[in-house]
């Protein structure tokens, strides 16, 4: 699973606010419910988060093991081949 806990801190220790990611960084307040919820952000967004805060990913996201220890792709698969 992908958490985005490591933004928030990021966030927190940036002096940013997420009223000035909306407003002054034009991050739509939906990025905004998505890192609060865990649900899936693009690979464009991520690199926008860390062009905004001068970060690496580590920075913004991390992944942890599902309880049953596989990660797996869900259906329909990765697109690669």
């Amino acid at each position: 699973m992908i958490d985005y806990k490591p933004f928030w801190e990021t966030l927190r220790q940036s002096g940013e606010t997420t009223y000035t990611l909306v407003t002054r960084h034009r991050v739509s307040g939906a990025t905004i419910d998505k890192l609060r919820n865990n649900k899936p952000v693009n690979t464009t967004t991520l690199d926008g988060l860390c062009g905004i805060f001068e970060c690496a990913l580590q920075d913004i996201v991390r992944y942890v093991p599902d309880e049953k220890g596989k990660g797996g792709i869900s259906a329909g698969g990765s697109g690669e081949e």
